[in-house]
């Protein structure tokens, strides 16, 4: 009689801090690098870098490329590319802004700051965005024209069809309706963000605490609480500490002394308010909560994320790619519109440069996110945080002092790098 054989019980290998937190460590990663960059630029500024000014301003001038950079997402996820973004956008701002200056007033009689001058302006530009969109991918999933060449070619007709339609000019002033969308004339002011800013935490912490409690229905294994808590602090933390920075960030006792002129009131001694949370940030907010969902909670974003990981196959299980890339072209039109709308309203004018290089920084901003060229992964706050890291890296060579052509060097550089580590990153998790 053969003997049993006993084999030893196996016990589960010891997790480190990181695992148990189950953090992407690409994602902590770029935060790092975040952090490393902004205390870096800080000591070379004399502590100017990290002040709550240059923050407000970091995060109004980030908003135009992420939003654009979230919609990039989508495009490189299904291996194609659009070259044609900052062109686009200088043309829909052309168009909204010779819609409120010229178009609303000889045809309408709706002059500068009426009620509904902003209203159509922003309907007029976002359908031309779409529609224009809606075409390039027409001619690349119908007339099998590939991406690159149909928006460099859109990158130099539509920047041109900007400079036709404004004669080269600057066109001046817009609706101030119109320009509180661009971050320093339209803000929640530091009442409004609190309350934004603490719902906004609930949420999150909702989120965080509906999702363990669907894992354990479900039966999956689930984090240490301690993991949770300190997942859930480290997301009130920054939060209420973005909130509590902009709120700090104050009106120049000048400009406040006029904003309550213009109402009528006397300014008391000794007042001071902060700006809080512009109004562009928020919108950015909002286009960040709606691209995740859509592509984690819809058929629309299955569709985007299997065509492209393998486009035959998913051809042959039904999905009409041809239209798919249709969609992704015409919304990513529709988020040109939407980004020309901040930069103009920021700018508070439309000017014959505006969207310049904007090709370079949102295909950077994607690529150093996280998204992979050769399609199929990508994220929208990987995108998001990209373009943090690509304003703050421009806007800290800008204060040291670097010359504009070495910035181009520098941000050029950084997106070849930013891409051969993603490829090895990738090389590294496919041989474990």
């Amino acid at each position: 009689m053969a003997e049993a054989t006993t084999q030893p019980i196996q016990t589960p290998a010891k997790r480190s801090l990181f695992q148990q937190l189950e953090l992407d460590t690409r994602l902590l990663g770029m935060v790092g690098a975040f952090i490393i960059l902004c205390i870096g630029f800080n000591l070379l500024t004399d502590g100017r870098f990290l002040t709550p000014r240059n923050i407000f301003n970091l995060t109004i001038q980030t908003v135009s490329v992420a939003i654009m950079a979230s919609g990039m997402v989508f495009v490189i996820v299904t291996r194609h590319i659009d070259l044609s973004v900052g062109a686009l956008l200088a043309t829909c701002s052309a168009v909204m802004a010779m819609v409120q200056t010229q178009v609303l007033p000889d045809m309408l009689g709706f002059g500068l700051n009426h009620p509904a001058t902003w209203a159509i302006t922003i309907v007029v530009g976002l359908g031309v965005g779409t529609l224009i969109g809606a075409f390039h991918g027409w001619m690349v999933g119908y007339l099998s024209i590939p991406a690159f060449i149909v928006t460099l070619g859109g990158f130099l007709v539509w920047r041109n069809v900007a400079w036709y339609l404004t004669d080269g000019q600057t066109i001046g002033p817009l609706d101030k309706t119109f320009l509180i969308f661009g971050g320093i004339n339209g803000t929640m002011g530091t009442t409004w963000s609190w309350i934004i800013g603490i719902a906004a935490t609930a949420l999150a912490l909702f989120g965080l605490w509906s999702g363990r409690r669907a894992r354990q229905g479900h039966g999956f294994a689930v984090k240490p609480l301690w993991a949770e808590l300190t997942i859930a602090g480290i997301t009130a933390g920054a939060i209420l500490g973005l909130v509590w920075t902009l709120n700090s960030y104050l009106i120049p006792a000048r400009r406040l002394k006029r904003m309550m002129e213009a109402k009528g009131e006397t300014m008391p001694e000794g007042l001071e308010v902060g700006y809080g949370l512009p109004i562009s940030v928020l919108i950015l907010i909002a286009v960040a909560v709606v691209m995740t969902v859509v592509a984690r909670r819809t058929r629309l974003g299955r569709y985007i994320f299997a065509t492209g990981g393998n486009p035959d196959a998913a051809e042959l299980s039904g999905i009409n790619t041809r239209m798919l890339t249709v969609k992704i072209f015409a919304l990513m039109g529709f988020l040109c519109a939407l980004s020309a709308v901040v930069a103009s309203a920021r700018l508070a004018n439309h000017s014959n440069d505006i969207g310049t290089l904007d090709e370079l920084r949102v295909i950077a901003a994607a690529v150093i996110g996280g998204t992979a060229l050769s399609g199929g992964l990508g994220t929208i706050h990987g995108a998001i945080l990209g373009a943090l890291i690509m304003q703050a890296l421009q806007s800290g060579m800008a204060m040291v002092g670097v010359d504009a052509p070495f910035q181009n060097i520098v941000v050029g550089s950084v997106l070849v790098l930013a891409v051969l580590i993603d490829i090895q990153y990738r090389k590294r998790l496919g041989a474990k």
